[in-house]
């Protein structure tokens, strides 16, 4: 079910402006724009459409304090008034020859980028968070066993930060190569 309403705005200011983001607002998230933005996680691609994710939002704060001290004491995620945690079910699929059961990190990350990217086109912030404890994690939000934390974004409006375009980034010549590597 598509879940219309969302900020106009075009694609390519959404992808060059968003930013990670590490101060916000308390001001509530509108439930139809966090609406909108997992319904742009759920429609994401994922191998032979098996959607491995479970995404958890969490508001309530004590929970989000334990999150951000499980986050290597990141404390400004508890700040947001919305904390997304992304899980992934081992899907026993060995993508590439190599990936093994963790190649669900693949069709989260999708999910994930979709997640975000929907998240600023609604004029939200987000910040990638990789840098977490997954056994504590999953024990602080009862995940089960056979799932895993694939990555954490606190969600609210920036308060200090603006969203703009990205600073030094490579070239394309360094990044993209024709025919052979």
């Amino acid at each position: 079910m598509y879940i219309s309403g969302a900020i106009n705005l075009d694609f390519y200011e959404v992808v060059r402006t968003r930013r990670s983001v590490r101060s916000y607002k308390p001001d509530p998230i509108p439930e139809e724009a966090l609406m909108r933005i997992l319904d742009s996680a759920r429609i994401a691609p994922s191998g032979s459409n098996r959607q491995p994710w479970k995404f958890i939002i969490v508001k309530d704060e004590a929970l989000k304090r334990r999150l951000a001290a499980a986050c290597q004491n990141q404390k400004f995620i508890a700040e947001a008034p919305v904390v997304i945690v992304a899980c992934g079910y081992n899907i026993h699929w060995n993508r590439g020859g190599y990936m093994g059961d963790l190649s669900m990190l693949v069709d989260v990350s999708i999910a994930f980028t979709h997640l975000i990217l929907a998240a600023r086109a609604e004029g939200l912030g987000t910040c990638w968070i990789g840098a977490f404890d997954n056994e504590e994690v999953k024990k602080i939000l009862g995940v089960p066993e056979n799932v895993n934390v694939v990555a954490i974004t606190p969600l609210g409006y920036p308060k200090d930060e603006g969203f703009s375009e990205p600073g030094s980034r490579k070239a394309l010549s360094e990044i993209v190569s024709i025919d052979r590597f």
